[in-house]
């Protein structure tokens, strides 16, 4: 079955005085021009992890997952050539592979599977069901990036200007130190043992998926998403943005713009973060708009437990005024019903 890419059809809108597929027009509820908040709002928390260390980064973070689910950091630790280097290597593979190229690491549209399950990696553009058959404006290149035994470097693409695998692969490397951090103080924020929730994610055997997101010009944005609103399924997910904004959360029952911040690094709490918290932490609702005239990307690292880890509040944090709230489940089930839009 042939899948019309959303790049593609980007090219014909602009070829055709902005025609725009019925499919892509967001029903009433979801449209960004009758639902963004325009007045004044928050914005959400930027935490500099290189002013401080100690209680006062692990008070900030935690009351940043309690209250927002999603915060940016500064002074992470990654340096800003090796972010450069991903955005370089992302955009190349977007904007100067020809299409029959790209479609070489095309990954199957059909038969479930996501970043987060364990799913099919490659190059796509439907990645779940959309309930009332809409469609979202993305064009995606998806694959692990660790542990090591589950990397497959032949659905890395090969770049004609760039050594992709040389510049994923020394990012990978910081991102790693990064959760790791993340996963620390987000386990004291809850005082516990420092490496708490990284046990209970998998440890060593943590998955991490990198998705690179592209949402290319839209005639139409103020009817259509990026990215329809939604949790993230993963622990946690590590989000490096280009410099058109695009990203919006539900922050007390209003859809309000999150701020780019240069050199930031965006972290959702994702679902199974909530869970093992028993909801002290939250996995922030988000969703993404389009832009008429600009591309925006953004290089998001999916940080999932083993498909056959179990999930279930930790004891720690369940106690008579908290009784548990969630169900433990494998996580493969726990995605499978997300990503087919089932009852947990």
């Amino acid at each position: 079955m042939e899948v019309e890419r959303v790049q593609l059809i980007a090219s014909f809108c602009a070829s055709d005085e902005g025609a725009m597929p019925p499919e892509f027009i967001r029903s009433d509820h979801e449209q960004p021009c009758l639902t963004t908040f325009l007045g004044p709002a928050p914005a959400i928390p930027v935490i500099d992890l290189a002013a401080f260390d100690g209680p006062e980064v692990t008070r900030a973070i935690a009351e940043a997952s309690r209250e927002w689910g999603i915060f940016q950091v500064v002074g992470h630790g990654v340096p800003e050539e090796a972010m450069r280097e991903l955005q370089r290597a992302g955009r190349e593979f977007f904007e100067e592979l020809p299409q029959e190229e790209k479609e070489k690491y095309a990954r199957k549209e059909a038969g479930g599977g996501a970043p987060a399950s364990g799913g099919q990696e490659g190059y796509g553009t439907k990645l779940q069901r959309e309930l009332e058959g809409k469609k979202a404006w993305v064009d995606f290149l998806f694959h692990y990036i660790a542990p090591p035994s589950k990397v497959n470097h032949r659905i890395w693409p090969v770049l004609p200007g760039t050594d992709y695998r040389k510049i994923t692969e020394e990012y990978t490397k910081y991102v790693v130190d990064l959760v790791d951090r993340m996963l620390t103080e987000l386990s004291k924020g809850l005082e516990l043992e420092d490496q708490a929730l990284k046990e209970a994610v998998g440890a060593d055997s943590l998955n991490l998926n990198l998705k690179i997101n592209y949402y290319p010009p839209c005639p139409r944005p103020d009817v259509a998403l990026r990215v329809v609103a939604h949790t993230d399924m993963s622990a946690m997910t590590i989000l490096v943005p280009n410099d058109v904004p695009g990203l919006q959360i539900l922050k007390d029952d209003r859809w309000i713009n999150v701020d780019y911040v240069p050199n930031a690094i965006i972290v959702h709490i994702g679902d199974q973060i909530e869970i093992l918290s028993n909801g002290i932490y939250k996995s922030v609702l988000h969703r993404s708009t389009v832009s008429k005239d600009k591309v925006r990307m953004s290089w998001p690292v999916f940080c999932s437990p083993p498909g056959d880890s179990v999930i279930g509040p930790l004891q720690q944090v369940v106690n008579e005024d908290n009784p548990p709230k969630y169900k433990a489940k494998m996580f493969k089930e726990y995605a499978y019903c997300k990503i087919n839009k089932l009852p947990q």
